[in-house]
């Protein structure tokens, strides 16, 4: 239950108003998680709910409002379960004993834009029973079929489990490592962890943390140090680190100490591998050269936070592509779960992506590719435009 929710398989519920959705996750969660009723369009927002499904592991509930919502906030509440599709890793799609039509068939085309594994769920059968049509129907685009009536109620969570199971992303059920594969086992690692205005009082952030952690995991012996204390950590070892990670501020300082024999790459790039596309925002940073006066950037944050007055994404990524490219660019932020308009920007640049999972992030590099516009991430970014990029990313052999 301590897993972060960034680190979820999330399970989206998606159907038309008052076909048992609120009910259906309430069973399946054995709580009471969602307001039932009679009354169409009781779920009015995204209802999130983290739990522990065996033998999925842990998974994080997204009940969402009916797709065919005519009420005055219809649109509103359809905009928001749309743009949940985005966190989706898995999607259960509930209809009644009436089947599909023209509603679930378009999510479903979402599904597949997006490479979704999904589940139909065919509930209400205490009501009606669906028809042999129906179900032939069904099954045109999918074998993940649960029919509430065939199973007893407390043999529903076993079947859809099993589903689960069956339809479980490669990169869930092989959790990919953020750096454990890169080095052998038992080498050090030197961690570089500048202590300044961005560093939580009394804790380091995130990445770092995790970093940590799967180094331990895969029995690697780990260094941590400030960037002050680097050139003297180094001298103090007998054998060369098999790497250095840094954070990516401090990346030039670090590139400058350590020596170009040791490999030296960034948390931030690490992550880009972990949560999205590598090679994608690799190719995204090539086009920081050919940016012109007055083009639009796009700084995307998942989180938001009160930024400090030297802000990584307000402040130095700006200043660092304009001194770059010697352009007067037009650099706008965004931040959440929701996706702007895109189509005016000629770069999207992401932040690490700590807080969210990596579905989101690459259902936003489709969108981005979707619309011709290149897409890369903070630490990319920082060693292109100081111009390591080529010795940041010699350790992933690309």
């Amino acid at each position: 239950m301590k897993t972060l929710r960034s680190m979820r398989l999330h399970i989206g519920i998606f159907g038309k108003t008052n076909v048992g959705k609120s009910s259906f996750i309430n069973k399946i969660t054995n709580q009471d998680i969602s307001i039932v009723s009679e009354i169409s369009g009781t779920t009015t927002d995204v209802v999130e709910k983290s739990m522990e499904l065996l033998p999925v592991g842990p998974v994080n509930f997204l009940d969402t409002a009916g797709i065919n919502d005519d009420s005055k906030l219809g649109a509103a509440r359809l905009e928001k379960t749309l743009k949940v599709i985005n966190r989706t890793d898995i999607a259960v799609l509930v209809c009644d004993y009436s089947g599909i039509d023209s509603y679930e068939k378009e999510l479903i085309k979402k599904f597949d834009e997006y490479k979704i594994p999904f589940i139909i769920v065919v509930n209400k059968t205490d009501i009606q029973q669906p028809s042999d049509k129906v179900i032939e129907d069904i099954k045109t685009v999918t074998d993940n079929i649960l029919i509430t009536s065939t199973v007893s109620d407390n043999q529903i969570i076993y079947k859809f489990k099993e589903l689960v199971v069956k339809i479980l992303p490669e990169d869930f059920v092989n959790t990919p490592k953020i750096v454990g594969d890169l080095v052998p086992e038992r080498s050090t690692v030197i961690l570089v962890i500048p202590i300044d205005k961005e560093a939580p009082k009394g804790r380091i952030i995130l990445p770092q943390v995790q970093t940590l952690r799967d180094l331990l995991d895969c029995g690697n012996k780990v260094l941590s140090v400030r960037d002050t204390e680097l050139k003297d950590a180094l001298e103090e070892l007998k054998n060369p680190p098999a790497l250095v990670i840094t954070d990516s501020q401090a990346f030039k300082k670090v590139s400058e100490i350590v020596p170009a024999n040791i490999p030296l790459t960034s948390f931030s790039i690490l992550f880009a591998r972990l949560k999205g596309d590598l090679r994608a925002f690799i190719e995204g940073a090539k086009a920081i050269d050919n940016l012109q006066d007055n083009d639009k950037i796009l700084i995307l944050e998942s989180c938001t936070h009160h930024a400090i007055e030297d802000d990584i994404g307000k402040v130095k990524i700006p200043n660092l592509l304009r001194k770059k490219t010697g352009k007067n660019l037009v650099i706008e932020h965004f931040s959440g779960h929701d996706f702007p308009n895109i189509s005016e920007y000629k770069l999207i640049i992401h932040c690490g992506a700590c807080m969210t999972n990596r579905r989101e992030i690459l259902s936003r590099i489709i969108q981005a590719n979707k619309a011709n516009i290149p897409i890369t991430n903070y630490g990319i970014t920082i060693s292109y435009c100081l111009g390591i990029l080529n010795r940041a990313i010699e350790i992933f052999n690309y």
